[in-house]
């Protein structure tokens, strides 16, 4: 699974999550730092991503256009990086369903959900 992280995730998430998966690229890495939601989402759709974002905009887009590309949406307001690294290790294998699943384009992670341990 290639994870495409928005601009308003850390890079330093690319690094922690590589255990897990191997293509985690920040839209900086690519050239995207400053670019539009339109953007982002071309990219991510042509070159196979899953876009990463705390941005409710990308929740929009996929409810609209569907996939691809798939959104997962952290609607976890204000947290630290560390808190999003490990709500993403601890839903991996609902991410990994949710990657599988061809008619499913959005994939919400909120504070009050449970997980599992990874």
């Amino acid at each position: 699974m290639k994870l495409l992280l928005d601009q308003n995730l850390s890079p330093r998430l690319c690094d922690r999550l590589g255990d897990i998966w191997s293509d985690v690229v920040h839209v900086r890495a690519v050239g995207l730092a400053a670019a539009d939601d339109s953007t982002v989402w071309t990219y991510a759709r042509e070159h196979g991503f899953t876009i990463v974002s705390k941005d409710g905009d990308f929740s929009g887009r996929s409810s609209l256009f569907g996939a691809p590309p798939k959104v997962i949406w952290l609607a976890l307001g204000n947290c630290s990086t560390s808190e999003i690294e490990r709500r993403l290790r601890g839903h991996r294998e609902e991410i990994g369903t949710f990657a599988s699943e061809p008619g499913t384009a959005l994939l919400v992670i909120e504070p009050g959900q449970n997980f599992g341990t990874s």
